[in-house]
């Protein structure tokens, strides 16, 4: 499926609790099969380049996306927010998403913001969220090796697609791939060859950065449209 007619885009305010409001951002084609709640990771927002291009390639196949800030980036901090609130941020960013579009909800996101997303559901499942799609889980801190980080993953009872770069400093596949195949039938692991933590690849690999962006649009998009039952 790709979107026909133009984009719409739709900039919006999401009030997290009595004290923290945040930015959304919504872009979809007409008539979307799903919106996709896209968190960002800890060191970028939702308008690094590498956030709009990622919604801009789901929206032309028919994703619709809601990206959003958590607190800290909205107020240009580097320093990441307690989990706590990163969960109610994310619970609040779903609960607008829902508003926006009638459409069945994905959500996760780009490292950080995709592990917020699970913890966020594992404590109490996010209203209306079919599945959660992590792009580059942070499994672990670079060079400590460690599954720790994916004990909340159990109590997530939804389907899961990682996407993962074989270059991946925060994901050692020999931790990971196990850790998929333990968490069973609702968990997808799909690598990308090559690929580091921000999907970029070495120049000697002869892989470029475009197609392994638009390998894991494509394997997002057929794995969102076999969730939903979709042809």
């Amino acid at each position: 499926m790709c979107a026909s007619g133009p984009l719409i885009e739709e900039l919006s305010t999401i009030a997290v609790d009595d004290t923290h409001e945040v930015s959304g951002l919504w872009l979809t084609p007409s008539d979307p099969l799903a919106c996709f709640v896209l968190a960002h990771g800890a060191g970028a927002g939702m308008r690094h380049p590498a956030m709009a291009t990622l919604a801009h390639d789901l929206a032309e196949r028919g994703i619709a996306t809601f990206r959003y800030q958590f607190p800290y980036m909205e107020r240009g901090s580097r320093r990441p927010d307690p989990p706590a609130l990163c969960h109610a941020t994310v619970r609040a960013a779903v609960a607008a998403a829902a508003r926006l579009t009638g459409k069945p909800l994905i959500a996760g996101g780009r490292s950080f913001g995709g592990r917020m997303t699970s913890q966020a559901q594992a404590a109490a499942a996010l209203a209306g969220v079919r599945g959660l799609a992590f792009l580059a889980f942070p499994l672990h801190p670079a060079k400590r090796l460690s599954d720790e980080r994916a004990a909340h993953l159990f109590n997530v009872q939804i389907p899961m697609l990682f996407l993962q770069g074989a270059r991946d400093d925060l994901a050692d596949l020999a931790l990971l791939e196990p850790l998929v195949a333990r968490l069973g039938k609702r968990a997808r692991l799909h690598v990308l060859q090559e690929a580091d933590h921000s999907f970029h690849a070495p120049a000697r690999s002869g892989r470029k950065d475009a197609e392994i962006r638009a390998e894991a649009v494509s394997v997002l998009v057929e794995w969102i449209r076999m969730l939903l039952g979709s042809s």
